[in-house]
């Protein structure tokens, strides 16, 4: 498995009179070294939900634009970068990709942390009110890597497998059932015991166990809470 790599990083701006985000990510010519905070240049306006050592990188597979192509044909701006990603390449959907999984990515090291919970950001971003809901149903969100070791990337760089450990944890079915089955006590359980899970889905996984009950997705996904 190994595909060659189109980069992107992006300053923090204003996405509506209200609302920061650095999801408007400009393609990149140049080699970026790549540390544990992520990207040289890169950006996070709200630093409690993005970035940060197991949100390092956000990898998005070519592939899904055509969809979002088909689905919104009228919208030219579903193109590499759109959805805020680092990382652009074939070969690398979520189908084929594990929690876990360590990749050489230039000079660097990085390894498969999460999927990614898609926010309401990308809503504002392209003037779609349901767009962050329906990645996550249809499982084109991404995921997030973080970096073992440190080095510079370049565009057109490979990203190849090294080792993986956790085959039965893709990205796919981890999104699927973490969001479709939330309360999957087997599943769950199955979470907690890989170690190289990021530490914010650890504790949603244990908090579900320990409670019962699932985390309030509204605000992620729509911007604003329910009325009680």
């Amino acid at each position: 498995m190994n595909g060659t790599v189109e980069l992107f990083v992006g300053k923090s701006g204003k996405l509506n009179k209200n609302v920061h985000s650095a999801i408007r990510k400009q393609q990149q010519e140049e080699p970026l070294l790549l540390s544990q905070s992520g990207f040289a240049g890169d950006e996070q306006a709200d630093p409690k939900h993005h970035g940060g050592p197991d949100r390092a990188v956000h990898l998005y597979p070519l592939e899904h634009y055509a969809y979002w192509q088909l689905q919104y044909p009228e919208h030219p701006d579903f193109v590499p970068g759109a959805f805020g990603e680092n990382i652009s390449l074939t070969g690398m959907v979520e189908e084929q990709v594990c929690i876990g999984d360590v990749f050489q990515l230039g000079q660097a090291k990085v390894q498969v942390s999460q999927p990614r919970s898609p926010c309401f950001k990308l809503n504002l971003r392209f003037g779609v009110p349901d767009l962050a809901l329906q990645l996550q149903l249809t499982g084109k969100a991404g995921y997030l890597l973080r970096v073992l070791e440190p080095g510079w990337v370049a565009p057109g760089d490979e990203l190849s497998l090294l080792t993986r450990a956790w085959p039965e944890l893709t990205v796919r079915m981890v999104a699927w059932q973490f969001f479709n089955h939330p309360l999957n006590s087997l599943f769950l359980k199955q979470l907690l015991a890989c170690e190289a899970l990021s530490e914010s889905w650890k504790s949603k996984a244990l908090q579900r166990l320990e409670q019962g009950h699932v985390e309030d997705w509204s605000k992620r996904l729509f911007g604003f809470l329910p009325r009680s």
